[in-house]
């Protein structure tokens, strides 16, 4: 399912940041990892009455504080979510706002659904009202899924291509895909290439009916963590060696995607992750790290499984963030992706010029990995 790079070379990424339950920006982001800092928090009655009462969400995020009050008066969380990390990363220096907006600067960002909160928050209305269309219409555009992707190009002026890709845990990866589509087709300068998810009352209640039935004869399965949001932004673009000023973090050596057939994510995973290693050319042995997305159930176990047959025998990182950030939905691998190069900042002696693997796997039958070449 991959699509070649048309392009010269592969594409890099050359900056990013995060919006996590750390705080907000890069320097949170690398700074919790590094302490190895759990998140998990008891949740205030802002978040209404969830299923267990704690998630990892986002300290002290109100979106009309963050990001003012001029054009966030309707604006729903994980629209917020996705506009601070884009702006968090365009801040970052004057380069990245340079060659990240304007035209040709396009942006790919993965979810599962968009907000749910506003869906349902939206529906509900149209019920209860007096009236069914007494509803607030600046509300609507909430609802559905490309909200955040099309604000994020609003406020920002990024006039290129504007996607949102729907994968679940996969999404990040199948936005990172898609990002090397545009670039390699000449569709696009640059990518802002991310993937939100937002911690809400109606996304507690959806997951907690949406787990794995337990039952007599079943396999034990992996324990699902507490809830978590946030969104991870990268900046991917062509590798251009004349430019001394591009500051490559990573190159993006390979994407495969693939499908679950049988049930079992592991044979999948397998194959996408030895179709990665000969696509890229490189071997297990060059591996230094490795972030699993750490799903929930009989999924989390099969890619576990997988990571272990292909490199079992490798002596590597294992940089899964979801035991410290929570079950972080879409934004999964987007922070996988984040923690990666967090740990070639951090460690540059054991990450330079080796491989960062990602590995996704969700309950909807996807698989995914991704190789970068860690500088």
């Amino acid at each position: 399912m991959t699509t070649p790079t048309t392009g010269t070379g592969r594409p890099v990424i050359t900056a990013w940041s995060a919006v996590s339950p750390y705080g907000i920006g890069r320097a949170a982001f690398t700074e919790g990892l590094r302490e190895r800092r759990t998140t998990v928090t008891d949740l205030g009655p802002e978040y209404g009455t969830t299923p267990d009462g704690v998630g990892h969400v986002v300290p002290g995020f109100a979106v009309r504080e963050v990001l003012g009050k001029k054009g966030t008066r309707s604006m729903d969380r994980v629209t917020g979510l996705a506009v601070t990390a884009a702006g968090a990363l365009l801040d970052d220096s004057a380069r990245n706002r340079a060659v990240g907006t304007g035209e040709g600067a396009a942006f790919a960002l993965g979810t599962t659904t968009g907000s749910a909160q506003s869906m349902m928050d939206f529906t509900r209305d149209s019920l209860t009202g007096e009236q069914p269309f007494f509803v607030d219409p600046a509300r609507f555009p909430n609802t559905v899924m490309n909200c955040a992707a099309g604000q994020s190009a609003i406020w920002f002026h990024l006039k290129g291509p504007n996607a949102t890709i729907a994968g679940g845990r996969t999404a990040g990866l199948h936005a990172l895909n898609y990002s090397r589509r545009l670039l390699g087709s000449g569709r696009a300068r640059t990518v802002l290439c991310g993937a939100a998810e937002e911690f809400s009352q109606a996304r507690a209640w959806l997951e907690h009916h949406s787990g794995e039935p337990a039952g007599a004869d079943a396999a034990p399965a992996a324990p699902a963590p507490a809830l978590g949001e946030g969104c991870a932004m990268l900046l991917v673009e062509p590798h251009t060696p004349e430019d001394a000023d591009q500051p490559v973090l990573a190159e993006l050596l390979a994407v495969e995607l693939g499908v679950v057939l049988d049930g079992d994510p592991r044979p999948a995973l397998v194959a996408c992750l030895r179709a990665a290693l000969r696509r890229a050319g490189v071997e297990p042995s060059q591996v230094a790290a490795v972030a699993r997305s750490g799903a929930p159930g009989s999924e989390g176990l099969g890619e576990a499984d997988a990571v272990r047959e292909v490199f079992g025998a490798v002596d590597h990182a294992d940089l899964t963030p979801t035991g410290l950030i929570g079950d972080t939905g879409a934004a999964a691998a987007a922070f996988q992706a984040a923690a990666l190069l967090s740990y070639a900042e951090d460690r540059p002696a054991e990450a330079a010029g080796r491989i960062g693997v990602i590995t996704s796997v969700d309950r909807t039958g996807t698989v995914g990995c991704a190789l970068l070449g860690l500088r």
